[in-house]
């Protein structure tokens, strides 16, 4: 049987966040653990509820997502962090994969959807809306990558750039015919040249300029 993926929300919203999490009880595989109307509450209680995926408005009011998922990856490690949120500007999207999101989601998103990417991000992928996906790959130009990068071989790249377009491992094992070990075997040498721990964090800073 397969393991139940355990989902917090952090919104606002009081609609929003209530309507996510009747949709995510009522499918198969998921439960949502915990919703919470700002950053303080989820930083007070999300290391207690230990879930496997948290969903993360950016616009809180007081502190932003952006800051609370920073503050939390530490403390959380083990779960995975996607922004739900209405803002697709280039500069919140970078900040929010440098803090430690895992993925990046326009609100606008069918149900359907985000199911979808929450399952995809508890297996290792990096999901990301089409048009926060395409602003993410229209980025990767060589004057925009920095030094650390520079030092990535020509596969490593494809295998960052499957990352970034929010694929799977097994995704861009297909794509590339590599084996899913073997990419797990460039994404950890990736980590090293870029000095970073999670796939969040290694798109950011191969787009740093």
């Amino acid at each position: 049987m397969n393991k139940i993926i355990r989902v917090s929300i952090v919104d606002d919203e009081v609609d929003l966040r209530e309507n996510i999490a009747g949709y995510v009880d009522a499918a198969p595989g998921f439960k949502c653990v915990s919703v919470h109307s700002n950053a303080k509450e989820a930083l007070d209680q999300l290391p207690k509820q230990k879930p496997d995926v948290v969903l993360m408005d950016i616009n809180l009011g007081g502190m932003s997502g952006i800051e609370c998922v920073r503050l939390l990856k530490p403390i959380l490690p083990e779960a995975q962090i996607v922004m739900l949120t209405v803002f697709e500007d280039t500069e919140k999207i970078f900040s929010a994969l440098a803090a430690g999101a895992s993925g990046y989601l326009l609100k606008r998103l069918s149900p359907v959807k985000l199911l979808e990417a929450i399952r995809e991000v508890q297996e290792g992928g990096s999901p990301m809306s089409a048009p926060i996906a395409r602003k993410v790959v229209q980025s990767l130009q060589p004057a925009q990558v920095s030094d650390d990068a520079t030092t990535l071989s020509p596969r490593e790249r494809e295998v960052l750039h499957g990352l970034a377009e929010g694929q799977a491992y097994k995704q861009i094992g297909d794509k590339l015919g590599l084996s899913i070990h073997t990419v797990r075997n460039y994404i950890r040498r990736i980590y090293q040249k870029l000095h970073v721990r999670t796939g969040g964090e290694a798109v950011a800073k191969y787009l740093q300029h």
